[in-house]
């Protein structure tokens, strides 16, 4: 007798699709014609705008394993973009709820698991995040299913709350003194190498990093948003003794435990690591085009160029209306 109707290579889960990353694969996917289905906890805000792109949208909760067996019934690919959210403790949904999901997920003969850790999470068990980073990939490794483990640097798009906003309201930003360099990706370009990964056998059961095109200090980032925005930012340096002290502190009292882990990964984004990788073969291997990537020089000179162009056509009808008055 026949095994059942074959599960289509195109039929895909997106878990995290409303986070900054999932958003932005499940776009990509479906314009590349797969059928997207989302894992999307009930909220007040509903996830509307991904069932107006054409998603599928299933209501589960990593935190409720009881939630993701039908969330899986005819999916071919698994793509983990979930993570905790800030108020959450980090165990929760990025251990505790990744067990449950790749248990799941093998259980149900999913056919590939893709998952997004973090560049260098092997160099830092002292990290929370990073170490449950590094037993994920283990977990998903031993599990014995085809898999694409992607290993990220950083995302262009949170450098824009970070230090672009501020400096443009002439607002304060905050850095420190640290020598760190990271390599930060537009997620768009990340959605679309994944994608581009996805079609390709070579990246089967491969642990990939996905870097951009240069590793940015955090002064040379503030810089470019000077020179972008045409004035100058008001830095507030914090050394990172004091991070590292705070974070001690915050150890000692169990109700801010969470904190203090969250503490420590901003202690490895204040150390000298580089966060970048060469990408020559990993283009070369996905058949990908480098050009196609997109510069943080771009990236911000596209933000402010639209942002500025704004505020100019709001200050052009403000004149207008002091005229008619």
């Amino acid at each position: 007798m026949s095994g059942g109707t074959p599960v289509r290579s195109t039929s895909i889960l997106v878990v995290g699709a409303t986070g900054t990353l999932g958003r932005q694969v499940v776009r990509r996917a479906l314009d590349e014609g797969y059928d997207v289905r989302c894992l999307v906890r009930s909220r007040p805000a509903p996830a509307d705008f991904l069932r107006d792109w054409g998603a599928t949208v299933f209501n589960g909760d990593l935190n409720k394993p009881e939630t993701l067996p039908g969330a899986l019934v005819g999916i071919h690919t698994v793509i983990d973009c979930a993570t905790g959210r800030p108020e959450e403790p980090i165990r929760r949904v990025d251990w505790d709820g990744k067990v449950a999901l790749i248990s799941c997920a093998k259980a149900m003969g999913i056919q590939r698991f893709v998952f997004f850790s973090i560049h260098n999470c092997e160099k830092h068990p002292e990290v929370p995040l990073m170490e449950i980073k590094r037993c994920t990939e283990k977990y998903i490794v031993d599990s014995g299913m085809n898999f694409t483990i992607i290993r990220l640097c950083g995302f262009m798009q949170g450098l824009i709350g970070q230090y672009a906003v501020p400096v443009l309201e002439d607002k304060s930003v905050w850095g420190t003194d640290a020598p760190t360099r990271i390599a930060y990706m537009d997620t768009q370009d990340v959605a679309r190498l994944t994608l581009t990964a996805l079609r390709s056998d070579k990246s089967e059961r491969k642990v990939m990093t996905f870097a951009g095109p240069r590793a940015w200090t955090t002064q040379e980032v503030i810089s470019l948003c000077e020179r972008l925005a045409g004035q100058n930012a008001k830095v507030t340096t914090v050394p990172v003794g004091v991070l590292k002290f705070t974070r001690m502190l915050t150890r000692l009292f169990q109700w801010t435990a969470d904190v203090s882990d969250r503490l420590a990964f901003s202690e490895v984004l204040t150390g000298d690591d580089v966060f970048s990788a060469p990408m020559t073969e990993m283009y070369s291997m996905l058949g990908a085009d480098p050009k196609e990537t997109t510069t943080l020089e771009l990236y911000l000179q596209e933000y402010y160029s639209q942002i500025l162009r704004k505020l100019k056509d709001l200050k052009a009808q403000s004149k207008q209306g002091d005229f008619y008055i």
